[in-house]
This record gives C-alpha cells, structure tokens and sequence, in this order.
C-alpha cells in the first residue's frame, strides 16, 4: 500500500505541476514532464451494480487507485446511485403519493456502507443531510399529494448525490485526492423535458474548464451521473441509462483520451449470453455497430450514449469491474477498429429485442395512394409513438413498437379511415450488426438457416446506416433463431440443422481468424 501511495502520489504531482493534456475542444498545449511521464486521461463511469454496496465500493476504488498507479491514469469518475437506490426512491415517491414516507431501505444502505468502510464524521453528516432533505421532499408529496416531473428528478438525484460522497471519502481514505462534484457544478447544463433532459453543448467549454481546474489543483473529480441543472438550475435527469452519457459528455467536453465504462461484464458479446450460452466476446466495435447493438436490445451501453463520444472521436471502452485485466470493448471510429481488426466479420454480433407488436397498415385506395406513407407517420407522431424498424411498399407499411410504445384508440381509428389496420402481438426483433456491404451475403444464410429449421420471418429491414439488418420473428422462435444464426457466424455447436451445415461447422466465408476477430 505504501508503493501504491507513493506511486499515487507522483501521479498527482504531475498534473499539478502544470501537465494537461491535448484537449480536442480547448487545444491546451501540451507540456511534457522530463521527469514524470505524463498521465493518460480516462473517464472511469460505474454502474450501480458496481457500487452494491460497501464491500463493492471498496474494491471500485482499490480499482481506481490501481488503474491510477499501474496504468499511469488521470481519471474522472462518473457515478451511479448504489445498487438498486434509484428504484427504491422511486418506490418512496410513490409511497408518499399515498400519504406513507418510508426511506428506511434507503438509509441503512447507506448508513451501514459508512459504517463498514469507516468513513470520517464529516462524510456521515453530508450524506444524513441529504437523506433528511430527501425526506423532506416526500413529505411534501405526501401532503399536496402531487409528484411532478420536476420533484420526480429532484428526489431522484440523490441517489447519485450520496453514492459520488461515499466512493470520494473512500478513496481519500487510501490516498487518492478525490472530490465529489455534483454535474451542475462542472457546469452541466440539461434541455428538454424532466425525466428524458439532453445535455447542451453548449455547456462544453465550461465543463472542460472546471474538469482542467480540478485535475491542475490534483484532484479526482467523482461526478455525479444521470443528472444536470435546466437553464433556471433546476435538477435535471437525462433518463435511464443517461450515466453513460454523463460519461461520454464529459469525454467530448474535455477531450479525454478514452471514456471507460465499468460493467459487470467483459464487454459486448455476440449474443446475449443469458439466450446464447455459446456467447464470445467482442474486441472491437464501431460507433455505428455500437449504437444500433444497443437500441436493439443489447444491454450494455445506452443507445444515445454512443452520440458525444461518435461526435467527438472518443474512444470508448467497455470493461469488467470484476475481471479489471480483460481488455473488454473498445468501440472508436471505423477507421480505427479496421486497423486492429485482422479480418473484417460478416457479422459482429446479434442482439434481439423481445415482445414487440408489429403494425400493418394496407391503403384502402391500393395504387397511386399519393401521400398515404405521410399521413400514417403524420398520425404516430402526434400519438407520440416512437417505430422501431419500418419496412414499406407503395400501398403498405410495416412497422414495429417495443413495449413500452402503444397507438391510442383515437390514433388506431384515425389509421382505420385510410387503411386496413392489423396488430400482431408478442413478436421479436432480431437484429444483425455488421459489414454492411455484404448484406446479401449475410440475408442469404439467415434465410437459409431459418428455412432449414421451419422459422418463419414475418418482416425484413436495412437501416439507413448499412451496418444493422433486422427480422422480426414470433416471440417463441426468438431464442431459438438467435442461437441458430449465432451457431453459423460465430462457429458454435448448433442445436438443430443449419442450413444444410454440420453441426459446429463454419458458415461458408468464415474461417478461425474472423471469429477470433
């Protein structure tokens, strides 16, 4: 420990001695130590699986310090709520709808990690303030009997508000400068509406300067994930899975040298490996790949995540919080992932989306319905529906909605008036990533492989973007067809026949170096 220290120690004198790194947006000069090799600049964001609780927020900052000594970085650390705070807040706000304010579950989660990690009295009253405050609030729901959205995002904000003061204390306990910093206090600004905000960019130049001052006095800034001030500083949240974008403003904003984010898992998969126990890991992802995996059911990364960092030409990377030495993802520009990759795959992974509903509008008026495609999106869009994938002809659409998304009656008769209108149910989106200019090629073996096992595909699209083909299939053939067209790309043992190949044989046109790939 006192090795890790002193390395801690020279690391942090580094930067305060004047060293910044090149930064894309400010262009500060770079100034190289003679003596110190300069640090490698990261954002380091952590779910809420990875800070459970008091034994897991000690081994993220022996992490953290680790990555700091043996890897020579410079880290800002973004920060979920604790475990499953968030949902339990929640849960609160909604007790308190009903007259019942109840933070207990909340409390000794956090009460018990300050005791278990023996953290200064300071910390302890910072964090029981915020939980009175928190109670505070609920019992103001409790008596107006109203959650708004904005409340709903000011209650919500705690969570990220004590778990950023826990981690912070814990690494000052073992030698790492580290500051909690609440995002607005960077100069995160937020826009749109409470509970789904966006960052504006415009806030980048202050966010860089706050995150350059807090590295030049040598400190590590443990920032809070998911939220932001509104224009009137009100508290913002960008919505589920918006820690990762936190994390990959932060790394547009200053120019980091990667944004990594710490899952509990060894990157992306080709498959969802809890569907296709075959699963391998994926080394190298495009921005593209990486945001259409994720809006089509892969779990690891949030799909508008990907945008600051694609926008900025920032790395990231995907890696394991329990398993720190595998390399995990790293997702960067096309050009970057064709110099590590020795083989280009046909397909880099595949992901599903399950219990989807599929629309089919017909015209009435058949040929020459001029307009018919605009007045059917023109009513989804006042219904406030987002599509998924769409597949069209002249006098037909096909479109799918997840399962959150469903047409009101009025939308569903307005539809009725200009077309024969029929829902399917309990349908799957499979999606397939990859080299976009052999589609045909990776369309023909699915097909042959799905015709081969009696599964039938009910619809077919190719995004705009090449890299993503989805079909939609029925909810009970989902698994079932992943691990069929898995077993074809990537080589694995084969539950049935597929398409006329051996069991555990190669799709024609894959060879071992472009599945290792």
């Amino acid at each position: 420990m006192q090795d890790l220290a002193r390395r801690l120690a020279l690391l942090v004198l580094s930067t305060a001695l004047g060293w910044r790194p090149t930064s894309r947006r400010m262009a500060a000069p770079r100034i190289v130590m003679s003596a110190l090799s300069p640090p490698r600049h990261v954002v380091m964001k952590f779910g809420g699986s990875s800070v459970a609780n008091a034994e897991r927020v000690s081994h993220v900052a022996e992490l953290i310090a680790s990555q700091m000594a043996e890897e020579g970085t410079l880290p800002a650390v973004v920060l979920s709520a604790m475990g499953k705070t968030t949902n339990c807040i929640i849960a609160a706000g909604e007790r308190a709808l009903e007259g019942r304010v109840d933070v207990s579950e909340i409390r000794s989660l956090h009460l018990e990690s300050l005791a278990a990690l023996e953290l200064p009295i300071s910390t302890g009253a910072e964090v029981r303030g915020l939980l009175r405050d928190l109670e505070s609030l609920l019992d103001g729901v409790s008596m107006v009997r109203e959650l708004t959205p904005r409340t709903k995002d000011l209650i919500v904000s705690f969570g990220e508000r004590m778990s950023c003061r826990v981690l912070a204390a814990t690494l000052s306990k073992i030698g790492v400068p580290a500051v909690p910093c609440d995002a607005w206090t960077l100069g995160v600004r937020t826009k749109g509406m409470f509970g789904d905000s966006v960052v504006d960019e415009a806030c980048y130049p202050e966010v860089a300067r706050s995150i350059s001052d807090l590295f030049s006095q040598g400190q590590v800034p443990i920032v809070t994930g998911f939220i932001g001030h509104d224009a009137d500083g009100r508290v913002a949240t960008l919505g589920r899975g918006g820690s990762d974008l936190t994390a990959t403003v932060l790394g547009a904003a200053f120019g980091f040298d990667e944004v990594q984010v710490w899952k509990d898992v060894d990157g992306m998969m080709t498959a969802d490996p809890r569907v296709v126990r075959a699963a391998l890991p994926v080394p190298f992802v495009t921005y593209e790949e990486a945001a259409e995996l994720a809006y089509f059911g892969a779990q690891v990364l949030h799909p508008i995540s990907m945008q600051p960092a694609l926008r900025a030409g920032v790395p990231v990377r995907v890696k394991n919080s329990y398993n720190p030495t595998h390399c995990g993802t790293l997702i960067a520009e096309e050009a970057t992932i064709k110099e590590r990759r020795s083989v280009a795959p046909l397909v880099t992974a595949i992901t599903s989306k399950r219990h989807v509903t599929v629309i089919d509008v017909v015209s009435l008026r058949m040929l020459g319905s001029h307009g018919f495609l605009a007045r059917v999106f023109d009513v989804l869009a006042r219904d406030r529906v987002s599509v998924d994938v769409v597949a069209t002809s002249e006098v037909s659409v096909s479109l799918s909605l997840d399962e959150e998304q469903s047409l009101s009656p009025a939308a569903l008769e307005e539809l009725s008036e200009i077309a024969q209108v029929e829902l399917k149910h309990d349908r799957s989106i499979v999606s397939f990533v990859g080299d976009g200019s052999r589609s045909t090629e990776l369309i023909a073996q699915v097909f042959a492989v799905l015709a081969a096992n009696d599964l039938r595909v009910e619809m077919i699209s190719q995004g705009a973007s090449k890299v993503n083909v989805a079909i939609v299939v029925q909810d009970d053939q989902a698994e079932l067809a992943l691990n069929l067209i898995h077993g074809c790309f990537f080589g694995a043992p084969l539950p049935a026949t597929c398409g006329g190949l051996a069991v555990g044989e190669l799709a024609p046109g894959l060879n071992a170096s472009a599945v290792a790939a």
